[in-house]
């Protein structure tokens, strides 16, 4: 891919309540008979078999998305990561700016930004493998990591340069995959599709069969037969930990998927997606945010069913 160079970047120091941890005695029940105002889903993360959706709120369903729970996150939520090995551990982008953190599933917070560059974090994601290792995306700058849960921040990419331009990544996700240097690669959603990095941070890929190594020596390769459609925004990702093969993309176009680590796609859904979750030890149970509402599949998306109203 063409080089770029930047202008020298500006950090600075964001900080939520300085550090202190929010906490609540009693956290209010969403009732479904009440017929609340629906928000849009902006994410959804499962943390164990909960399952979690932000958009103005952040609420948490226990049940299957019978009912849900608000959590009282300090601002309302731009992206959600979470982690297998680490049940109860959320990290959350926050519209306001910034990033918290909740190691209780979150009941409370504290923030994790500190040395991050200023700007909206369009996404974040947790390492296959190393729930310490903590990346984050930041509009018009590029890709940031941590290696202790948030609590400092270093660059890690700049932006990827996609047709003529550098793009924003709005999407991050975490795939421990045999072909990438060390076994993980992180993948990304841009306004114009997607790539990917090995961790080692070297370049900017197109997703493609092979491994790092090869795409790294040979430079750009035959485009896959069956790519995800050009040219649109790929709004989230989600990898199964249980089956690292299995990718899920949601784009306006709808809910994709790949079984071969996001060589080959196929559609599940052709409703407006703006978000999806794999459960991680079921690489077949995701749920997703279809034109506003929450829908579930149990089979990998062959059938689909709606969760509760929220």
């Amino acid at each position: 891919m063409p080089s770029q160079s930047h202008p020298p970047l500006t950090r600075r120091m964001f900080l939520l309540s300085s550090g202190t941890a929010v906490s609540v005695l009693a956290l209010p029940k969403i009732m479904l008979g009440a017929a609340p105002v629906k928000p849009a889903v902006v994410a959804l993360a499962f943390d164990g078999d909960a399952v979690l959706a932000a958009g103005s709120d952040l609420i948490r369903s226990d049940d299957g998305g019978s009912s849900w729970t608000a959590l009282p996150i300090p601002a309302a939520v731009l992206a959600l990561a979470t982690h297998r090995e680490q049940r109860g551990r959320i990290l959350a982008s926050l519209a306001s700016g910034g990033i918290a953190l909740s190691e209780d599933g979150g009941r409370t917070w504290e923030g994790r930004s500190r040395g991050l560059a200023a700007g909206k974090i369009d996404a974040v994601a947790l390492a296959a493998g190393r729930p310490d290792m903590a990346y984050a995306a930041v509009r018009g700058d590029g890709l940031w990591k941590s290696e202790d849960a948030g609590q400092s921040w270093s660059l890690a990419m700049d932006r990827p340069w996609l047709n003529d331009a550098e793009r924003d990544l709005l999407a991050l996700v975490s795939v421990d995959l045999a072909t990438g240097m060390g076994g993980i690669w992180i993948y990304a959603g841009t306004p114009v599709g997607l790539i990917r990095v090995p961790d080692c941070f070297c370049r900017w890929q197109d997703v493609q069969p092979g491994n790092a190594m090869d795409a790294l020596v040979s430079g750009d390769a035959p485009p896959s037969q069956a790519p995800l459609p050009g040219g649109e925004p790929i709004h989230a990702l989600a990898s199964a930990p249980s089956a690292p093969e299995t990718v899920y993309a949601a784009l306006p176009s709808g809910v994709w998927t790949s079984r071969d680590g996001g060589v080959v796609w196929s559609q599940l859904a052709d409703r407006f997606a703006s978000a999806v979750a794999v459960h991680p030890a079921n690489a077949d149970h995701i749920v997703a945010a279809l034109d506003g509402g929450l829908m579930q599949s149990h089979n990998g998306g062959a059938t689909w069913s709606a969760l509760a109203a929220i």
